[in-house]
């Protein structure tokens, strides 16, 4: 099925329309067509800890957007889907499709794209936190990151601005994302760096 919405920007004004292909996640049953549909999320309590000790640092804090984020997971399962309404195959309008990878709509899709976003940060240098695993370290000598997910929004801060753009680099080269600069404003959390 699809999805249509409207975007809009901080100050309320609409940005842009949306249309997503969404899978019919209501049909799935547990332990046949989907296993795991968990995925961590960061509390409010654990993001206002590592903004205090950011701003108590001077560290920057950047906040990421990634775009389409559950179409980056890989499927463990075999799940099929009727052709998406408007692009229904005239010849084989019977015919269902397979999906590669996972897709909006389905129960696993939040865990497969956490499992797949823990994989790029692994392989940047970070290690999940030992209490709270949707906050990833990266620490090098000297140098520190913190980096909190939510959902497909990502909040990074590190303790030199190189440091900060070279993992920014990084994840670029794994997925689409926008970089929306300067953290102002995360989950009801407004952000204002005061001197």
């Amino acid at each position: 099925m699809w999805f249509f919405r409207h975007k809009y920007h901080v100050d309320g004004s609409l940005s842009k329309y949306k249309a997503r292909l969404v899978a019919n996640g209501r049909s799935q049953q547990f332990g046949v067509d989907c296993d795991d549909t968990f995925s961590l999320v960061v509390k409010s309590a654990t993001i206002r800890t590592v903004l205090s000790i950011a701003l108590s640092q001077n560290w920057h804090i950047y906040h990421l957007d990634v775009k389409n984020a559950f179409l980056n997971g890989d499927l463990s399962e075999t799940v099929y889907m009727y052709q998406p309404p408007g692009f229904v195959d005239a010849q084989f309008p019977h015919h269902v499709c397979r999906l590669q990878r996972s897709l909006y709509g389905l129960k696993q899709a939040p865990s497969a794209w956490f499992q797949c976003f823990a994989g790029y940060a692994y392989k940047v240098g970070f290690s999940s936190s030992r209490c709270v695993s949707s906050v990833f370290i990266y620490q090098h000598g000297y140098e520190v990151a913190y980096l909190l997910i939510y959902v497909n929004d990502i909040v990074l801060t590190a303790s030199s601005t190189d440091l900060l753009q070279h993992i920014i680099s990084s994840f670029h080269t794994e997925c689409d994302m926008t970089d929306l600069r300067a953290l102002n404003y995360f989950l009801g959390i407004y952000v204002d760096d005061i001197d």
